[in-house]
């Protein structure tokens, strides 16, 4: 597993130190030129065995890959090359400098400068998932419910609408940061979503992603200009659901619903700094749906199950669903609909909205329906596991189908 995770955190922080360093317009060679670092990785570490210092090793075979690449392309040598001397103040050696804080000032030019609006928001978050987080074409086509072909064909786009409007990749101004920051917050939104469920592998949770998406997060807390309300109250959301992490799997890999999770394997510390974060994100005037997703999130670390509870997350689904509608969010509200105002009310708001293509309806619908009528909360769960494509959805939908049969 080590190269797999290597290749999550390193390639990120490499191509986006050569873009940092190169420009839009060259972002292919430096994807070509860090596939060709983990290449003979690969090839290397199969016969050789790993070295003490994996990251170092990738490093050093990058900064002498892009050497060499400068020292072989006339078209770098002759104009891109004195440009980037010049600029970084270096008289002959070019400097590819992969320490902390220039990794660090890389991702923060880089994910404003793919961000722009010259490209629609799907691409500027499929591009920035693509580069800022390593993501695979396949993933980033589960985030947005679509295919690989379609998102190959949004990325080549992006890249191209990008070098024709000359973008360039820069510390952004506060102009900027105020007009783009609703994508970047979208991609670090979707990062963490895709590692809390994962529909592209049949697995319950991936917590490398998850720690990413938390990572880029911390990472714009930590730049004065982008430790906005928004930013702190994303954050403050993937803590509260992160801190369920242990509770939600189980000793065999399978998920545990809420509902079963054993309170004690919360982490507290998480919690605490959830609550730290949406403190802070409390200033201003701003309410973003992070703002109201964490307090949902927020209210459900509280186990008991209350009737003060269930109307407050009832409330701020309200709110977030006039302030952002999503079908998703509109299906979350109706349990807890059911928690509030009982599993008649729940059920009549839910077959409203028509989900027909979703197993999260119709598991929805079977759970509404158990201990009112079997035969239909049957029906709903076996319609469920038609359309379930993970299995650990279909293991969690046909316990529920197994409790009914007792």
């Amino acid at each position: 597993m080590l190269l797999p995770n290597l290749f999550r955190t390193e390639y990120r922080n490499i191509v986006g130190v050569l873009c940092y360093l190169f420009g839009i317009e060259h972002v292919e060679i430096a994807e070509d030129i860090v596939s060709d670092t983990f290449l003979a990785a690969t090839e290397h570490w199969s016969i050789h065995g790993v070295p003490d210092n994996p990251t170092g090793w990738l490093h050093t075979v990058a900064k002498n890959k892009t050497r060499n690449y400068l020292k072989r392309n006339a078209l770098f040598e002759k104009k891109l090359a004195p440009e980037i001397r010049y600029t970084s103040q270096v008289s002959e050696e070019i400097d590819i400098d992969l320490s902390g804080k220039n990794i660090s000032d890389s991702q923060l030019a880089m994910i404003f400068a793919v961000c722009n609006p010259v490209i629609s928001t799907e691409s500027q978050v499929s591009l920035a998932l693509s580069l800022l987080c390593g993501f695979e074409v396949q993933e980033i086509a589960d985030a947005f419910l679509t295919n690989k072909t379609v998102v190959y064909k949004r990325l080549n786009r992006a890249k191209e609408k990008l070098k024709e409007a000359r973008i360039r990749i820069e510390q952004p101004t506060l102009s900027e940061i105020n007009n783009r920051l609703d994508p970047v917050l979208t991609t670090l939104y979707l990062l963490f979503s895709e590692g809390y469920y994962s529909e592209s592998q049949d697995t319950v949770l991936r917590k490398d992603l998850c720690a990413e998406a938390m990572r880029l997060a911390a990472l714009l807390l930590g730049n004065a200009a982008t430790n906005k309300p928004a930013v702190n109250a994303l954050l403050s959301l993937m803590c509260f659901h992160a801190s369920r992490f242990d509770a939600r799997v189980g000793d065999n890999g399978e998920m545990v619903l809420y509902e079963d999770q054993d309170e004690s394997r919360w982490d507290q510390q998480l919690i605490s700094l959830g609550k730290d974060f949406l403190i802070k994100a409390s200033t201003g005037e701003e309410v973003s749906r992070y703002h109201l997703e964490a307090g949902i999130a927020f209210w459900h670390t509280q186990k008991e199950d209350t009737m003060e509870k269930w109307e407050n997350i009832l409330q701020l689904y309200n709110k977030l669903l006039i302030l952002e509608y999503s079908p998703v969010a509109a299906l979350n509200r109706t349990f807890a609909v059911s928690k509030a105002r009982g599993k008649a009310q729940a059920i009549a708001e839910a077959e409203k909205l028509g989900l027909t293509g979703s197993h999260f309806y119709y598991s929805l619908l079977g759970h509404l329906y158990t201990d009112l009528d079997t035969s239909k909360a049957l029906a709903h769960f076996e319609k469920a596991l038609e359309l379930a494509a993970s299995y650990a959805d279909r293991e969690v939908i046909k316990k529920n189908m197994a409790r009914l049969s007792v």
